[in-house]
């Protein structure tokens, strides 16, 4: 048996933690397992891929947003294979670069194989057993597939395979109503294809804001077909296209969607099973997430959990983070608590939303109606809203009434991911307060004086309501 310094299951995040643990300790040994391309899910086949195509959606978009300033061009053409390949040798050049950093390193044994435990500490990957005092198990996520009578049989794309396709599917079929269902949808029917997106719940988006989520149903839904409150039931192959059958969850009544493809968008679950968390004593929730404290740290002492598999939050930017806090707990021995008081998102659909913290709903439970304050402000009031004739889009941001606490910020719009970080840093400081906000100089005429200006309009929680 080989014991090593560190084992590591998993190349995304935790290796920003083996980076710095190499530059301060040169002689350490480590085993850096994954059973898949390194780098991560995230550059693989998540957030980077996507992004990288989203883009020229976005492009596309945006020129025929041009037609209502004047500017106009007579056709748009779309090249699918060009921009799927160019998506391809940007990030297999990537892990090509991390692959030769791991299978070169003096430092490292890398294995490309699955990994078990067979009792705590011991892992057995490639026919060999390793132990180690010290692991991280950074395992990521995998889709989950619903049961739906047939799928197998017809056959289906989610978000880890569609980056594969080589040619632009005439019409798809969207199982799931959240932001990946919203990303993809954007994308596909930018590119040409017939989308109808089929969610369960009775809200698209159902994570977001309802006034956030109808503005990006009205305006994704001018380009594709959004079906809420309907439930996948059966899929089968008919006259040459896949059909899905569908439940209205309200009245009963089924209804039939044929596309040329099905893609299953319907969440991620956990990927925790492959290790045999229960041979090493390591505690899990019902769903099957890693149970971690707030320092990131497993029920076993010297096995941590970051990113995905703790199933906190399934964002990079929350996993790079939890590294930080890994390598001050495990590596220098500081004990530092992870802070979830403001962790931000984004959906790159069309409208592009951005939010951080909390949500409406959850302020008033916690404070009380009449202690919340909501400020509001549309880009369109803006002098560079105006100029890109941005209309509908706004900015919502929750304050306590009595010291001016962000609680959280909602944001629907073009370059929402980019104006909600003014809201995240003041979050983040000391206090936590809009005023630097509020009484910080803005350039003008920019788009993210609508933050600026939302944060000097507070209004009750009904005089915001009756603004929509």
């Amino acid at each position: 048996m080989k014991t090593y310094d560190l084992i590591v299951i998993g190349t995304g995040s935790a290796m920003n933690v083996v980076d710095a643990m190499l530059r301060s300790r040169p002689g350490m040994k480590v085993a850096v397992i994954d059973k898949d391309e390194p780098g991560g899910i995230c550059l693989t086949r998540g957030c980077i891929p996507s992004k990288i195509l989203l883009y020229p959606a976005e492009l596309v978009r945006l020129i025929e947003r041009g037609r209502q300033l004047g500017v106009s061009c007579e056709e748009v053409r779309v090249d699918f294979k060009a921009i799927m390949d160019r998506m391809r040798s940007l990030i297999g050049n990537d892990i090509s670069q991390i692959k030769y950093a791991l299978e070169n390193s003096e430092n490292i044994d890398y294995y490309r194989d699955i990994a078990e435990f067979i009792a705590p500490y011991t892992i057995r990957v490639s026919g060999k057993e390793i132990t180690s005092k010290t692991i991280f198990l950074c395992t990521g996520s995998k889709p989950i597939i619903p049961e739906i009578e047939g799928l197998d049989k017809v056959g289906y794309l989610t978000s880890d395979t569609i980056i594969s396709l080589h040619d632009l599917p005439k019409s798809i079929a969207i199982v799931g109503g959240g932001y990946i269902a919203a990303e993809y949808g954007h994308f596909l029917s930018s590119m040409g294809a017939e989308v109808t997106i089929i969610g369960r719940n009775p809200q698209f988006l159902p994570d977001e804001e309802p006034e956030i989520a109808r503005v990006v149903e009205s305006e994704l839904g001018t380009h594709i077909r959004i079906l809420t409150n309907h439930e996948v039931i059966k899929a089968e192959v008919k006259d040459g296209k896949k059909s899905l059958f569908a439940v209205n969850r309200s009245n009963r009544k089924t209804i039939s969607v044929d596309a040329d493809e099905v893609m299953i968008a319907a969440g991620r679950g956990p990927l925790n099973d492959i290790l045999h968390l229960e041979r090493a004593g390591i505690e899990t929730t019902p769903e099957g997430w890693i149970k971690v404290n707030e320092y990131m740290e497993t029920n076993r002492p010297g096995i941590w959990a970051i990113g995905d598999a703790d199933g906190r939050y399934l964002f990079k930017h929350v996993a790079n983070y939890e590294s930080e806090v890994l390598y001050y707990n495990a590596v220098l021995k500081r004990r530092v608590k992870a802070d979830y008081r403001a962790v931000p998102h984004a959906v790159f659909t069309h409208p592009e939303v951005a939010a951080v913290g909390m949500k409406e709903v959850e302020a008033i439970n916690m404070y009380g109606k009449e202690n919340i304050l909501i400020g509001f402000y549309r880009y369109e009031d803006t002098a560079k809203g105006e100029a890109m004739a941005a209309k509908g889009y706004f900015v919502k941001i929750i304050v306590k009434s009595d010291d001016y606490t962000i609680l959280g910020a909602h944001i629907v719009g073009p370059d929402a991911s980019l104006l909600i970080h003014d809201i995240i840093v003041a979050m983040y400081s000391h206090e936590g307060s809009l005023a630097p906000i509020m009484n910080s100089m803005f350039i003008h005429p920019a788009l993210n004086e609508v933050v600026q200006r939302a944060a000097g309009n507070l209004l009750t929680v009904d005089e915001y309501h009756n603004t929509f």
